[in-house]
């Protein structure tokens, strides 16, 4: 599917639409929380359709130096496997370039390895010469 990545805040609806859509409750379940994340977001890509249709966003949480986190990627279930999760990946890879470390924290789903690994990423365990460790606490 064709679509245009533009660097831009969605709407407060389009947002709750889409995170549904996804079954991302954590942050639906306080609209202004979500909009007041992305707004504070250091890069938000969204992907829409030829009708300005929102499909799909990725954001990053960064110091714009050194390390950029992709803090979410998505996209509208109906629109999944047809490029458009790739194609926000590789603009944010690409727009985040100069900066040293690009850190994404993901589901075990058995896909997506191969998704992140087809466009250059590698699990911190298998980084070298030196292995990286990753520790999270979910609250």
């Amino acid at each position: 599917m064709r679509c245009t990545i533009t660097e831009e805040t969605p709407s407060r609806d389009e947002l709750v639409a889409l995170y549904r859509s996804v079954g991302w409750t954590a942050y639906t379940d306080d609209a202004e929380r979500l909009v007041a994340a992305v707004r504070g977001s250091h890069l938000v890509l969204t992907a829409r359709d030829a009708s300005g249709a929102l499909l799909g966003l990725v954001r990053t949480v960064s110091d714009g130096l050194t390390i950029a986190y992709i803090q979410d990627i998505l996209v509208a279930p109906q629109q999944q496997r047809a490029g458009i999760g790739g194609a926000l990946l590789d603009a944010v890879i690409e727009r985040t370039a100069s900066i040293r470390q690009t850190v994404l924290l993901t589901d075990d789903e058995p896909g997506q390895r191969a998704f992140y690994e087809s466009r250059g990423l590698v699990e911190a365990h298998d980084v070298r010469p030196h292995a990286l460790r990753s520790f999270v606490l979910l609250r």
